[in-house]
């Protein structure tokens, strides 16, 4: 049995898989007891790395295992990292208060919160990856991104990140943070701010958590009257759907990408509605590099995050 750890800012995920008999690219192993809860953020930085050992523990006994059984685990954590005597602590604007300070209305002062150092303590073997990245892994191998060597992952959601592949090549970077692209900046407007400390970025724009604080309501919200015909929601989101849709036209253009598969809680529910919406964004533009480019919904779904980390120890 090996845990799956998917750790974002709204959630932390944990789930257990079997992958005997399941090493082939096309076998999907099958996850187990599945448990989640809100992302730890108050109390001292090592919070988080508790709330994950307590629910691998807790899903080991739903399983019918002992804890002590399952010592393998693969982690798919939003990032930034940060390497501190060799660990890995997380530098996670929509987890970290520190970063931002006071004004982005997170409940801690964390400037990073452990990670690698805690979990090494219960798991003999463990493997982080940005959950991004990941996922990317993940769409490769099981999902909708099989066969391809020029490529990436996106998930919009209560932020926004980014695996990269290209020449089969999946890119880490020096402290495996490559793909912050939600950071990148597309667009005049500063008018929000970034968990990061910036002000106008992709993720200050366009994140789930972005939507409360520009235009009060919540992002399903918006999206449901948008998709109902409300001009000020539609306008909204199809601005929205213009940042993301620059930020994407740049990755494609840059890395001359085959297929970008999404994901993400925001994205996944609507998908229907904003992936026509992000193609028109590529459609024309640069055509040598952009004509034939596919955006796809994650082959995974609403599990990538899951699959996203088992990929990484399977």
């Amino acid at each position: 049995m090996k845990a799956c750890i998917d750790i974002g800012g709204t959630k932390v995920a944990v789930s257990l898989a079997d992958v005997t008999g399941a090493a082939g690219h096309g076998a999907r192993p099958a996850l187990q007891a599945r448990r989640s809860e809100p992302t730890a953020k108050t109390g001292d930085p090592g919070a988080l790395a508790r709330q994950i050992v307590r629910l691998v523990d807790e899903a080991c006994v739903q399983a019918g295992l002992a804890p002590t059984a399952v010592t393998t685990a693969g982690v798919a954590s939003c990032g930034p990292f940060v390497v501190n005597s060799g660990q890995i602590e997380l530098a996670a604007p929509n987890i970290c208060g520190g970063l931002a300070g006071p004004a982005r209305g997170l409940p801690n002062d964390w400037a990073t919160a452990l990670l690698e150092a805690p979990l090494r303590q219960r798991f003999a073997t463990l493997r982080i990856e940005n959950d991004a990245a990941a996922a990317l892994a993940a769409e490769r191998r099981w999902g909708a991104l099989q066969g391809l060597d020029h490529c990436a992952y996106v998930t919009w959601s209560t932020g926004v990140g980014v695996g990269l592949c290209v020449d089969g090549r999946v890119l880490r970077g020096k402290h495996g943070n490559a793909g912050h692209a939600g950071h990148m900046f597309v667009s005049d407007d500063d008018s929000a701010l970034c968990g990061c400390g910036n002000l106008g970025d992709v993720e200050a724009l366009v994140a789930g958590n972005a939507v409360a604080r520009r235009w009060g309501g919540d992002a399903a919200a918006w999206m449901a009257a948008a998709r109902a015909g409300d001009p000020a929601a539609l306008a909204h989101v199809d601005g929205m759907c213009r940042v993301m849709g620059r930020m994407l036209y740049n990755l494609v253009v840059t890395l001359d990408l085959q297929r970008v598969s999404l994901g993400g809680g925001l994205f996944w529910h609507h998908r229907d509605f904003l992936l026509p919406r992000l193609q028109a964004e590529l459609a024309g533009r640069l055509p040598a590099l952009t004509s034939g480019v596919d955006l796809v919904a994650a082959g995974l779904g609403n599990e990538v995050g899951d699959y996203a980390a088992l990929a990484l120890v399977a």
